[in-house]
């Protein structure tokens, strides 16, 4: 059986396995652009790379190739959890979720689950501002009440979280697919550490600390305060 086993007694499903963080970003795409751009929907594996490469409303940010996004679309086609569409008007291959019949799920729910899909654990807050141009939410407690649907199946496919330092209300993480809960990371090519991220602009300070202090010599200028800084080597 695939990433998710779907069976539909009863309007519940049971996912056997998690989507992997690759096909839970394309289905987060897929349902996204249906809703928010649909006069260009269906979308082709180019447009879905672009889409699920965006540098805002994504986390974490990643980086697929082409070849990762059509392989991810042949793995979901079998789930059937995407259709493929052909045309002899299109010369390149379109695709379209079917989530609202594998999942079972309105329009509500889509919204809720598309942007934990996307962006991570959300507060019903911020799903409810972020899922704006999705599906019409009165207020914070309509969001809430569709949490509660979805964590209230037989299979729950919502739960919620702790809440983080500062944060007044809880988060809300989806169970479908893997998900970094952490910290946002770039994925596809590798991800970057909290502890590299900080070595890297230890040794930029470092490197332009001692380039400071070449120019001040070469000035005639004092490099007082610039000598003790610490040695880095960098790569070039």
């Amino acid at each position: 059986m695939g990433a998710l086993g779907i069976e539909t007694h009863a309007h519940q499903y049971r996912a056997t396995t998690m989507l992997t963080q690759a096909e839970t970003r394309i289905l987060g795409c897929l349902l996204e652009k249906e809703r928010a751009t649909p006069d260009d929907y269906p979308l082709t594996a180019n447009a879905l790379m672009r889409a699920a490469n965006q540098a805002t409303s994504r986390s974490p940010v990643t980086s697929y190739s082409l070849g990762e996004v059509e392989a991810t679309l042949t793995g979901l086609k079998p789930q059937g959890l995407v259709r493929f569409v052909f045309s002899p008007s299109n010369r390149a291959t379109k695709y379209r979720h079917v989530l609202d019949e594998a999942w079972h799920c309105d329009d509500e729910e889509l919204a809720v689950l598309c942007v934990l899909m996307l962006r991570g654990p959300q507060t019903a807050g911020e799903l409810k501002s972020r899922a704006e141009r999705l599906a019409g939410f009165r207020d914070v407690a309509h969001v809430e009440a569709v949490l509660g649907r979805l964590a209230a199946r037989e299979s729950p496919v919502v739960e919620r979280l702790e809440r983080l330092a500062g944060q007044k209300e809880p988060r809300w993480g989806q169970l479908l697919g893997e998900e970094d809960r952490a910290s946002p990371a770039v994925a596809g090519s590798g991800s970057s550490s909290r502890e590299d991220r900080l070595a890297a602009l230890e040794a930029k300070v470092a490197l332009l600390s001692n380039l400071l202090a070449e120019v001040r010599v070469e000035l005639g200028l004092s490099a007082e305060g610039l000598s003790d800084a610490p040695e880095t080597e960098v790569a070039s």
